[in-house]
């Protein structure tokens, strides 16, 4: 037999063992039902996905844990996926630093073809196992970054090479998954294996699959940045108003927290450069926005420990 339809078999075998690929078929007339139906069936179908993130809440806090520490030594976060998954992973990087005043390397997304796979389905790309090296070379990857690899069948080997490449370099490696004991959770130092079953449209897995990877990335930021005293609360207090929008957050924000008259919050956010916790820290505390800076710089950041 074809050395290419040996491999072909194996795969056809690989794929057809995946709750991923599977077919439900309480769904074979979908196409047949009124649309407002067909709505309905893919909504009840949705709700699965948070019930299916319970089990794996522990592995989620863990990696948070880990992906704080590491930006607590310098380290950086980088994801890495094909198709779907990577660009859930460039959409979460590109939002930490807007949401939380990071610096736009510490949080990066890497996606299997590069910027052109972001809007376009990069042919092969996904199967770029040597494609995944560079790219994490081209970063410089270090034992201080945590490297988090997405796929939805677990099995992708652009990612799987990937967490190979992350244990080569002692980099801390993750991946999230939606079949149990992923290929790509077997690799990795945390395995998040969110099972959510056959999908609306077999095999489509930017559907429920997608929506469990936006999840456990929306949880993998946010609470690494409250770890990292990002917050105040359940405020983000280290936006950087940079429109409209976030300035007029800004001053609510600081106006929330110190109950402060109008003047006096817009003088401290003036003297503190738009600074939500510097200025929020001047009003409490009296001391000027130099003072502020030193004390929250020799705290870590965290607002509450120089209040």
């Amino acid at each position: 037999m074809h050395h290419d339809q040996l491999h072909h078999d194996d795969l056809r075998d690989e794929l057809a063992g995946l709750t991923t690929e599977m077919t439900d078929p309480s769904l074979d007339d979908i196409d047949r039902v009124t649309t407002l139906e067909a709505a309905q069936r893919m909504n009840a179908l949705d709700r699965s996905v948070p019930a299916a993130l319970e089990p794996c809440l522990p592995a989620i806090a863990l990696a948070a844990d880990q992906i704080a520490a590491a930006f607590a030594r310098g380290g950086r976060l980088v994801y890495v996926g094909a198709g779907t998954p990577g660009r859930l992973g460039v959409l979460d990087a590109s939002e930490c630093p807007p949401t939380f005043g990071t610096d736009p390397a510490q949080v990066v997304g890497l996606i299997a073809g590069g910027q052109v796979a972001l809007t376009t389905a990069v042919e092969g790309a996904e199967d770029d196992e040597e494609a995944a090296v560079r790219d994490l070379d081209a970063l410089d990857l270090t034992a201080d970054d945590v490297v988090v690899g997405i796929s939805a069948s677990g099995r992708t080997p652009y990612v799987i090479a990937a967490i190979l490449e992350a244990r080569r370099r002692s980099a801390l490696s993750v991946s999230v998954a939606c079949n149990a004991g992923s290929a790509a959770g077997r690799e990795a130092d945390i395995a998040i294996d969110v099972v959510v079953g056959p999908e609306f449209i077999a095999g489509s897995t930017r559907l429920k699959a997608g929506t469990a990877q936006k999840l456990v990335l929306n949880m993998l930021t946010t609470l690494a940045m409250v770890r990292s005293n990002k917050t105040y609360g359940n405020r983000m207090v280290d936006v950087r108003a940079t429109n409209a929008k976030l300035v007029a957050r800004a001053f609510s924000l600081v106006q929330d927290v110190t109950g402060a008259p109008d003047s006096e919050v817009s003088a401290a956010l003036d003297e503190a450069d738009g600074e939500v916790k510097t200025a929020i820290a001047m009003i409490l505390t009296g001391a000027s926005a130099g003072d502020v800076r030193a004390r929250l710089d020799a705290a870590g950041g965290s607002l509450r420990a120089v209040l």
